[in-house]
């Protein structure tokens, strides 16, 4: 049964789209017979004409990235977008490479390993970038012999 100006007034009555007008099939005779808005109002009141629900965009995908997000997934080299220093800039590598060997040589020099001397020496090379961390500058002073031998 053909019941598209049913379907065209029920939108207008219900103030909503034509996809979202719903007619009952079990009504649908009686759909037909109804010509005017007062006969949709009539069908609308009593429930064979009702109006569906919205769609919405599932939020569900989202939520599943969201949650992989947080335990540290999906954020390999494929994600990063951008130069090296967008993820990090250079001063908070520069940070977190210099701390851990400022703190180092001053252990050394707290335990007596290494002297004053020593310590200003390796303080500036290690300033002038001469480390690539702090192993590369245990290395150093084994090799050149900087350490105090007990």
């Amino acid at each position: 049964m053909k019941l598209t100006s049913q379907k065209r007034l029920g939108a207008q009555v219900m103030k909503v789209g034509k996809s979202r007008v719903w007619i009952d099939p079990d009504f649908e005779d009686e759909a037909s017979l109804a010509i005017t808005k007062e006969d949709i109002r009539r069908l609308v009141d009593e429930g064979a004409i009702q109006k569906r629900p919205k769609k919405g965009v599932s939020r569900g995908r989202a939520r599943h990235i969201l949650r992989q997000k947080r335990k540290g997934q999906r954020k390999g080299p494929g994600k990063k977008k951008g130069k090296v220093t967008a993820k990090l800039s250079g001063k908070d590598r520069w940070m977190m490479k210099i701390r851990p060997m400022r703190r180092e040589l001053k252990r050394l020099r707290s335990e007596g390993k290494i002297t004053r001397g020593v310590y200003r020496e390796l303080y500036l090379k290690a300033k002038g970038n001469a480390f690539r961390n702090t192993a590369h500058m245990r290395t150093y002073i084994k090799e050149h012999k900087l350490g105090k031998v007990k």
